[in-house]
């Protein structure tokens, strides 16, 4: 009987950590044969490469600790489709519909954009990005143990463009 939920607890807690990414992940599948889309897919094995570096300064060092704990970032976008608007109401549609918390959402004549987290034990897990406008559209993925404070200054040292405006969580709890 204990084996048994044992194999049962073991069961939930992959699919859970599967469910992690697999909007993102639906993306990538569909688009893979689609040109128009560029894909980036950075691992783990990526972020620890940084964590080997030395630390010089305070700044550098808070970056390394941050890094450490991330676990993989997927990136699909597209400069010039000509159905980025309908693109970002469905993948807007598909991150609700997924239990993302809205964090913060950017609109300007230009670009919509939306930030949302999943969020367990008060651990953010992946934070999302979902970018439209005119012709362009960008969905952002970023998981692991993720600290907001820090995540600004990582997608500056990274230039993830998009995610400097989390920058302005800061400046509208103030």
């Amino acid at each position: 009987m204990k084996k048994g939920i044992i194999a049962f607890v073991l069961i939930i807690g992959s699919m859970a950590a599967m469910a992690q990414g697999k909007l993102v992940a639906n993306y990538f599948d569909d688009l893979a044969d689609n040109e128009a889309y560029t894909k980036v897919s950075v691992s783990s094995k990526m972020f620890s490469l940084f964590t080997e570096l030395e630390a010089g300064s305070e700044a550098e060092k808070e970056f390394l600790k941050a890094v450490s704990k991330l676990k993989g970032l997927k990136i699909i976008a597209a400069d010039s489709i000509p159905n980025s608007a309908s693109m970002y109401k469905k993948a807007i549609n598909d991150v609700n519909k997924a239990g993302y918390e809205e964090l913060m959402s950017v609109q300007d004549a230009e670009e919509n954009m939306k930030f949302s987290i999943k969020e367990k034990n008060g651990v953010i897990e992946e934070l999302l990005m979902v970018a439209g406008g005119k012709k362009r559209f960008v969905l952002l993925s970023l998981y692991g143990e993720i600290d907001l404070k820090n995540i600004s200054k990582i997608a500056q040292a990274m230039k993830v463009e998009g995610l400097q405006n989390l920058s302005k969580l800061d400046e509208s709890s103030n």
